[in-house]
């Protein structure tokens, strides 16, 4: 029993930023109405700028601050393209429009960073923030989900609070209506993108100890990103909060247990199918009948 606990603990790092990158793919999808598949892209090109100063002899947490910014940036050149030439496409156009360019980073990073081949990613927060039931917490993991519930409460006050976040619900609903309004649809778009990418970025340093840290590894971290934001159904910050969390912790379980040991990244990939099949679960019944 206290191998699983021990587990579950552990898993609680990758749960904080799955449930992270799940909120800011909510947060994306309900802004501009993109399913946004480059989001966990956007974070590792901000890494690897990190990495990259690291490993030449840069000090930290000015690295930081200067991938944290490549990946805003990167964001906004993202943005820049899906505002400007696919503004008015529709929800599955701008979904494959995604897809590619999250294949084009991942081709482009591999190219840059050396292929697959692991760097040496600094580990941020090391060391131990307090035990629970016996088993040490992590400062990364307290630290990861402290973010998640942040990015979560700030997004749900700015979009019911604030005269901007309804601004850009409308810019989502109706993009030429809000543009004829008087809203700046192409700035605010921008802003969405290059917020989210600063949010995944930093996720994304805290996580890449923990991984193997090459440009394949973290740009993949997009599927229980999307899980997450599945299970809050696009809509939901708070579910998807709450199912990152929940699959970092069904993660770590399985890593315990040696018979599932080796399919543990596939947990993801069963989620969404178990969402999507639940989610038309009505159109099925109503069939049968």
């Amino acid at each position: 029993m206290n191998a699983l606990l021990t587990s579950a603990v552990a898993g609680l790092t990758a749960g904080g930023t799955y449930a992270l990158l799940g909120v800011c793919a909510v947060f994306t999808y309900r802004l501009v109405a993109v399913v946004n598949f480059t989001g966990a892209a956007i974070g590792t090109a901000g890494t690897f700028v990190l990495i990259a100063l690291f490993e030449a002899g840069f000090p930290i947490w000015p690295s930081v601050l200067a991938g944290i910014a490549a990946g805003t940036a990167t964001g906004v050149a993202v943005g820049n393209i899906m505002t400007r030439w696919f503004g008015e496409a529709s929800a599955s156009t701008k979904a494959a429009v995604t897809v590619a360019l999250l294949v084009g980073l991942i081709a482009i990073g591999l190219r840059l960073t050396g292929g697959q081949h692991p760097h040496n990613m600094p580990e941020l927060f090391p060391g131990s923030a307090f035990r629970l039931a016996g088993v040490e917490v992590t400062i990364a993991s307290v630290l990861t989900i402290g973010l998640a519930v942040l990015f979560t409460i700030l997004s749900d006050l700015f979009l019911n609070r604030t005269k901007i976040g309804l601004n850009l619900r409308a810019l989502a609903d109706r993009p030429m209506a809000a543009e004829l309004l008087g809203v700046r649809v192409q700035l605010l778009s921008l802003l969405v993108w290059g917020m989210t990418g600063a949010f995944t970025t930093f996720a994304l340093m805290i996580i890449a100890p923990q991984r193997s840290p090459n440009f394949m590894t973290l740009s993949l971290l997009v599927v229980p990103a999307l899980a997450a934001a599945l299970i809050g159904v696009f809509r939901s910050f708070w579910w998807a909060l709450a199912g990152g969390i929940a699959l970092g912790i069904v993660e770590g379980l399985a890593s315990s247990i040696d018979s599932v040991s080796q399919y543990r990244s596939a947990i993801p990939f069963l989620v969404v199918l178990a969402v999507l099949l639940w989610s038309q679960r009505e159109a099925r019944w109503d069939e049968a009948r």
